[in-house]
């Protein structure tokens, strides 16, 4: 008689006798199977952003796992993507910071050379400062560090469609990488039960609207905040929402900024309504996110782009009481701008350069949320990047968590497959859940409590925080460390 994959789980002498069992009852459901032969991979991915992209890029790149069959699903057609192309003088408004670690995990899976590298701008120091009190700490490398200007670098400046482009372009490398996009995935239940072939009653099937059925010994969501695997698998995820709005905006300064070419600098203000970021893209160009209320969000995308301009050089330079009555007037911020600045002290150095221009249909906003799922892993499902924890931008770290996630599961499936092991089963997961649930949530939980005392206005509130900034500032060795952190050490 012909053994079922059951049969063969019950005898793996890497699984208990209780766990092999209790796959055989699993009775979850999401939608009903399709009696239909599926199509057999080891691992399926939904989503095919830079998580999931890197998560197959990275399987085929490690000899380990190069055999592994596998294939993504991506709802959007990534014809786009691939042939990606933009002139130096406009920029994507969905831009992200990307840590030394992040870099140098994309250069391990053969995806760095193929970014356009005259796209992306390595910034080398940070200027961070409280909106009310004007305390601030200045990340830069102290002058006694013997760096590299490379070694220096905190982070780059990337648009996202810079990584996908070059993702895609390392993928059509590799043979036998199946991307199924434009695809939509219809459905996920859990095989039907059929005596005459492979017992796949516990893997995930997955019908496709062009009619294809997959069966996953592994299935991953990368499939963003509202995730289907995640609903399939049973798996909640808490949190709450921040009544704010992420306002962004690819704007054009007056120069290269006070370091120049060789020293670009990220800025960075808490307002009591939100932070604002200014971060450096090549050239004169730079990268707005503007953290507002909802009405205030609304009624920045209502204002002419010469008023728009006039705004963001209001939210680095004016007191916050100025700048809220700036949001109250429907148009004209150039003139009050002007006016305010004539009796407002600030130092020019220490704030960015003036934005001059604000490039034609790049001002877009998106709520601003903090989530987290229960665990990361159920039977033959894992999830990474949004799918498994949504952050707030204030600390730039989204995509970067994403990225250390799919390097976590990688390392986990290829030590699965060195020993032997099922790598969908629940316990071949349990190494990828244990390292990235306690990072991520560590990470999830400072942020969090940054905005929460950065929205704060009391007396004691206030004090308290500019002192933290300022003791930080004066102590090296402590800025040190959390520049490390910045530039992808963890926290």
């Amino acid at each position: 008689m012909k053994p079922t994959l059951d049969c063969f789980l019950l005898r793996s002498p890497y699984i208990c006798s209780s766990c092999a069992k209790s796959i055989t009852r699993k009775t979850r459901k999401f939608a009903t199977a399709t009696k239909a032969s599926p199509e057999i991979y080891d691992i399926v991915c939904v989503g095919g952003g830079p998580a999931g992209l890197s998560l197959l890029t990275a399987l085929r790149a490690s000899q380990k796992t190069s055999d592994l069959r596998l294939a993504l699903i991506e709802s959007q057609d990534l014809t786009p993507s691939r042939t990606w192309q933009l002139p130096m003088t406009r920029f994507s408004n969905r831009a992200s910071s990307l840590t030394p670690a992040s870099k140098a995990f994309l250069t391990a899976i053969g995806a760095w050379k193929h970014i356009q590298h005259s796209r992306v701008q390595p910034y080398h120091q940070m200027q961070v400062w409280d909106g009310i009190s004007g305390s601030r700490i200045e990340f830069d490398w102290p002058s006694t560090t013997q760096r590299s200007p490379a070694d220096k670098t905190i982070a780059h400046t990337i648009e996202n469609s810079n990584i996908v482009r070059a993702l895609l372009s390392r993928l059509e490398e590799f043979a036998n990488v199946e991307l199924h996009d434009g695809v939509k995935v219809s459905s996920i239940g859990l095989g039907a039960n059929d005596p005459s072939s492979l017992n796949l009653t516990s893997w995930p099937h997955l019908t496709l609207s062009n009619g294809r059925t997959l069966a996953a010994r592994l299935l991953v969501g990368a499939d963003g905040f509202n995730s289907p695997v995640r609903e399939f698998a049973g798996i909640g995820s808490r949190g709450w929402d921040y009544n704010r709005q992420g306002v962004v905006a690819t704007v054009k300064l007056e120069g290269s900024g006070w370091g120049g070419e060789e020293e670009k600098i990220a800025y960075q203000r808490f307002l009591p309504t939100g932070p604002i970021a200014l971060l450096a893209l090549p050239g004169q160009y730079a990268t707005l996110v503007w953290s507002t209320l909802p009405q205030q969000a609304a009624h920045l995308k209502t204002l002419s782009p010469t008023d728009f301009a006039a705004m963001v050089n209001a939210a680095f330079r004016l007191s916050a009481v100025d700048l809220a009555y700036m949001h109250t007037i429907p148009s004209g911020q150039v003139d009050e701008l002007a006016w305010r600045e004539q009796h407002t002290k600030f130092s020019r150095e220490k704030i960015p350069q003036r934005v001059v221009s604000v490039q034609e249909g790049s001002i877009a906003s998106f709520p601003l949320r903090m989530r987290h799922a229960d665990t990361y892993i159920g039977e033959r499902v894992a999830l990474v990047g949004d799918a498994a924890h949504t952050i707030h931008p204030l600390a730039g770290q989204g995509l970067n968590q994403g990225q250390e996630d799919v390097q976590a599961l990688v390392r986990t499936i290829e030590d699965a497959v060195q020993h032997g092991m099922d790598i969908g089963v629940q316990m071949s997961l349990e190494a990828y859940n244990a390292e990235r649930y306690s990072a991520n949530n560590r990470l999830l939980g400072v942020v969090d409590k940054l905005h929460k005392l950065y929205s704060g206005r009391g007396v004691a509130v206030v004090g308290l925080r500019s002192w933290g900034l300022e003791a930080v500032n004066r102590i090296g060795p402590l800025k040190e460390f959390f520049m490390r952190q910045a530039a992808g050490g963890g926290v």
